[in-house]
């Protein structure tokens, strides 16, 4: 990868530490004057105006989570006065009050920067024409690509998502040769793609995935069926921003970070106490100039490890490993926790098994029963389903300690999604009552 470029950072460690230093003292003063929510959590954790921090200070700060979010609705952690408030997005959570996030036109401009360097980093250039696939409106997804795409200078086709009849006529008309979506959405393209034989007649070379945890070999059987010569993983959510946060390089060993815009720390999520380097924790994230709706020591949920050493791409900036899931996705089963990325690890094991499953839970005569729903890949034979199930069952057993009971099917007969998909169904509380 060349070493010119328009907006990636090239920080020395020296010179990173400063800029978090200078941001966390920024963001914790601006916080305190700002908000009355923040003003009683920090005077609370002992931090008085004026008294300066070091980066070894930040674990003495309080955490924030998503309750205070939910208690500050509508515009909760607002730390400027509302004129100043040029845009708000909204998660996509379906319990409770949506957590709304207030942007300054500083925040937005931040955003795009951000996406600007994802684009960068993915190898993209100006002639690339980048078709957009994921939701616009109150969700960060389709304006942060977008947005990004202007700032960096590419074409952007923003469609959103469904549409496919007319996703399918860009792609050919247009000559689109970047697709932005979320994994459930490239694989459900992709397959469109190959029932219609239109693989000869689009330009794609590279998606730019995210929003959902995928299994290598979901990654791998859309990037075949579009043709594509690479594809990157993004990660963001939207209290901090968006999507664009961060991205994997061409050498797909962990995902760069911005670190000269928010610090990242890894935590037990039980103890909240700093896990050792390169073991797996819960992003914990301090943004160091954002305005509108600062974050200090904000808990993500999402589950991952830093990653040591420098990256063969030549890029410097620090590196996390992908998303491996999320500490409240966590299924509770006849006492063991499973997280449904331990269950796809077990499925790369067997080559006769698809990228899609779903895990059923139900109660029958008292007890907690699991069905695990995979496909058939293609040219697998279906005579041998039987034995298939039995091995993956066994395999579950040993991994994961659970038994479950396997269902093969068909490609194609789980469902598609044009977002996230759902992985886990849990009737148990449904069954327990009938």
């Amino acid at each position: 990868m060349s070493q010119e470029h328009r907006f990636l950072p090239s920080l020395s460690e020296d010179e990173l530490a400063s800029v978090q230093a200078a941001g966390l003292n920024w963001t914790v003063e601006h916080a305190y004057r700002g908000s009355p929510a923040y003003r009683e959590k920090l005077a609370g954790a002992g931090w008085a105006p004026g008294q300066k921090l070091s980066l070894e200070d930040l674990a003495r700060l309080p955490l924030t989570s998503v309750e205070d979010l939910r208690q500050g609705y509508p515009l909760p952690l607002l730390s400027v006065p509302e004129e100043r408030v040029a845009r708000i997005h909204a998660s996509s959570g379906t319990t409770g009050k949506r957590k709304v996030l207030a942007y300054t036109q500083a925040d937005i401009d931040t955003w795009k920067l951000m996406f600007a360097r994802c684009y960068e980093l993915a190898g993209l250039t100006t002639l690339d024409r980048v078709q957009i696939a994921v939701g616009y409106g109150l969700w960060t997804a389709g304006a942060g690509f977008q947005l990004g795409c202007e700032h960096f200078g590419a074409m952007a086709v923003p469609v959103g998502p469904g549409n496919m009849e007319i996703h399918l006529q860009l792609l050919e008309d247009m000559g689109s040769t970047v697709l932005c979506s979320t994994a459930s959405m490239a694989l459900l393209m992709a397959e469109e793609v190959t029932k219609r034989r239109l693989k000869d007649k689009i330009r794609l070379k590279k998606a730019v995935f995210g929003a959902e945890t995928h299994s290598p070999k979901m990654r791998e059987r859309f990037q075949d069926m579009l043709g594509l010569e690479d594809s990157f993983d993004i990660v963001g959510m939207t209290e901090l921003y968006g999507p664009g946060t961060g991205l994997e390089c061409a050498a797909h060993q962990g995902v760069h970070y911005w670190a000269d815009l928010y610090i990242l720390e890894i935590l037990d999520p039980e103890t909240l106490a700093p896990v050792a380097p390169g073991e797996v924790g819960e992003m914990v994230v301090t943004t160091l100039r954002k305005e509108a709706a600062p974050l200090i020591r904000y808990r993500t949920r999402d589950l991952t490890r830093l990653i040591p050493g420098e990256c063969p791409c030549g890029v410097k900036t620090p590196r996390h490993d992908k998303i491996l899931g999320r500490s409240d996705d966590m299924i509770i089963f006849r006492g063991v926790n499973i997280y449904p990325g331990q269950i796809a690890s077990v499925l790369e094991h067997f080559p006769e098994v698809g990228s899609e499953f779903r895990i059923h839970l139900f109660r029958k005569a008292g007890k907690d029963q699991m069905v695990l729903q995979v496909e058939r890949r293609p040219g697998a034979d279906p005579a041998m389903d039987q034995n298939l199930s039995e091995a993956v069952s066994e395999e579950l057993r040993k991994q994961v300690l659970v038994r479950a009971w396997v269902e093969v099917m068909g490609q194609g007969e789980l469902p598609r999604s044009f977002a996230k998909t759902r992985r886990v169904v849990d009737d148990r509380e449904v069954s327990e009552q009938g």
